[in-house]
């Protein structure tokens, strides 16, 4: 190009620029962050504070092997720390710019490949392959999710943020730290095998009624009927008290296997 050309086409872009054809084109908008306290489908957004997140995954006792998802997952740090772990974990968000936060989060901390998000409503996704489920929901949403809860894996853990399960007793708690004002405690539930009904154990009978992971009842042997006593799940494992004897076992598959002062004792489905 002459010097010529070269002038030329300087006073040209010149001119443009003038004009504001060839004006600086805008910022791109800055990444969405959330906001605490904002709206969202069921319930507003409040971050779990970090040493609880922890706290509730020492509860849940998680390992690497475990699947872990966060229903209502907010902006990922529950899932993003069980990843840290060596977990799989999963968040479930409703908020599509939530959703995208965290992915951005858990690739900044080097768990992306752990730590997977997906948008959808929590009432309506199929979560069933998790081992423990964490949440931070209202009571109502939690007794609203109860029956699917309960008809997960016997032994998957269930760890909430502040608010329980109605009338569903917890199997253990923590307290947050002194001077912790708001949010400072967590649940945890295990969901219990079903075992209440009939059972056969030879001659005899046991009849378990069962509320949650809580048994009372009767055991029937040797023509004299005991009233059940101190009984519960914990997952598919079983014990109670019945004639002063200690019973503990495994309910899989119909049948209960286990041990009594040392003998084995065992008991099946009628039919």
């Amino acid at each position: 190009m002459t010097r010529f050309s070269t002038l030329v086409v300087a006073t040209a872009l010149s001119a443009l620029v003038s004009q504001g054809v060839l004006a600086q084109q805008p910022a791109a908008p800055p990444a969405y962050a959330p906001t605490v306290g904002q709206a969202g489908k069921d319930v507003i957004w409040l971050p779990t504070q970090a040493w609880l997140i922890e706290r509730m995954l020492d509860m849940a006792a998680v390992t690497p092997q475990d699947r872990l998802v966060d229903l209502g997952s907010g902006d990922g740090r529950t899932v993003i720390a069980a990843a840290k772990r060596g977990l799989r974990a999963h968040g479930i968000e409703y908020n599509a710019d939530l959703v995208e936060h965290s992915r951005r989060s858990a690739q900044a901390e080097g768990v992306a490949d752990r730590a997977t998000f997906s948008q959808g409503d929590i009432f309506q996704s199929d979560f069933s392959d998790a081992t423990v489920v964490t949440l931070f929901l209202l009571q109502a949403l939690n007794e609203r999710l109860r029956p699917t809860l309960l008809a997960m894996e016997p032994g998957t853990r269930v760890v909430s943020n502040t608010f329980t399960m109605g009338d569903w007793t917890p199997d253990d708690e923590v307290v947050g730290e002194s001077g912790c004002t708001s949010f400072c405690r967590a649940y945890k539930w295990v969901i219990p095998a079903q075992a209440g009904g009939e059972w056969r154990l030879g001659e005899g009978r046991l009849a378990l009624v069962q509320r949650y992971q809580m048994l009372t009842g009767t055991l029937t042997r040797d023509g004299r009927t005991m009233d059940i006593t101190d009984g519960r799940m914990d997952g598919r494992r079983i014990s109670f008290e019945a004639g002063g004897r200690r019973y503990q076992g495994e309910v899989r598959e119909g049948r209960i296997s286990g041990q009594v002062e040392g003998a084995a004792w065992s008991a099946e489905r009628p039919g």
